[in-house]
């Protein structure tokens, strides 16, 4: 479409639809979903009333040769197996949200099996990986006792980073060596700190270290009782913790091995390397189901296996 000079004009963005907000309003209010959880339903719910449009049906009107029609076109598009099964997992919540709310009588995705996506273990750094990753923060600035206390924090008690970012001054007992944190769906859980943890949190919480990225005046207060604060006095972002770990592990060599999550699984598995009970894993790690957990025992076996092979003299080595 061109204007009356030859001009390219902007396609007019697709209404909202009332059925899609009130589901979406839905997982907010009622499942604590988080922002980017939200944001990811929308686009998977937008590229479904994309599919919608062309074959000239609705939400209310879809059925099951429309559902099929979708997937296959996600899988066609080249999308990774994970990001098929996520975009199919939000047509099927918005269908059921649809039939719960009496807009619908049926769900056209329900007969519709969806996509199996390979449970990949998680990659786990080793100790001395994790050791050169903490040890690479070099100095004792301020930003040096932030990012030292950031690590020390994810490997010690395994918590997320969008949790540790989430993290307020009011959360942490120095006392008592706990930390409060709000997992997915805004479940508390408290987590021990350790010894070399709560060395690097009260250097970073002394005047040189958070004291002195204190702004003179707080932009908000959500800024003024966040517990890790970026260069400009405001909250520490979740990308922002990200880049950090990133840029010291990138200093040691440790940038291929890194993921967001890449602390969270060593503490884990290194946890079941050396004894610890699963089901205190699974409460540490704020995993709903134990099976979810699971999956570090199976990465501690693998690792026995390998040590095992490498190092018996009557093991197979192929």
């Amino acid at each position: 479409m061109q204007s009356d000079v030859g001009l390219p004009v902007a396609a007019e963005p697709r209404p909202a639809n009332p059925l899609v907000e009130h589901f979406l309003t839905h997982l907010l209010v009622e499942k604590g979903r988080s922002t980017n959880t939200l944001a990811a339903y929308r686009r998977d719910i937008g590229s479904w009333r994309d599919t919608l449009e062309k074959r000239r049906t609705t939400l209310l009107e879809a059925d099951e040769d429309d559902v099929l029609a979708h997937l296959r076109s996600l899988q066609a598009s080249g999308k990774a197996p994970a990001s098929v099964a996520r975009a199919m997992v939000a047509v099927r919540s918005l269908h059921g949200f649809l039939v719960i709310e009496g807009e619908r009588a049926d769900d056209p995705s329900a007969h519709v099996e969806m996509p199996r996506v390979p449970r990949g273990l998680p990659k786990a750094l080793s100790v001395d990986d994790v050791a050169r990753l903490i040890q690479s923060v070099e100095g004792d600035d301020a930003l040096a006792r932030r990012d030292r206390a950031m690590l020390e924090l994810l490997y010690g008690t395994g918590v997320r980073i969008s949790e540790l970012v989430g993290v307020s001054l009011g959360d942490v007992d120095l006392e008592d060596a706990l930390l409060r944190v709000f997992g997915k769906g805004a479940k508390e859980r408290v987590v021990p700190i350790g010894r070399y943890a709560m060395h690097a949190l009260g250097a970073w919480l002394g005047a040189e270290g958070r004291g002195s990225l204190e702004p003179k005046r707080w932009a908000s207060r959500d800024d003024a009782e966040a517990l890790f604060l970026n260069r400009r006095g405001g909250r520490l972002s979740r990308q922002g913790a990200w880049g950090a770990v990133k840029k010291h592990g990138a200093a040691v060599g440790l940038a291929a091995k890194l993921s967001p999550h890449v602390l969270r699984h060593s503490c884990a598995t290194h946890m079941l390397d050396h004894g610890a009970d699963i089901r205190t894993v699974q409460e540490l790690l704020g995993h709903a189901s134990v099976t979810t957990t699971q999956v570090y025992t199976k990465v501690s076996q693998e690792r026995l296996w390998q040590v095992y092979n490498e190092a018996h003299p009557r093991a197979s080595r192929g």
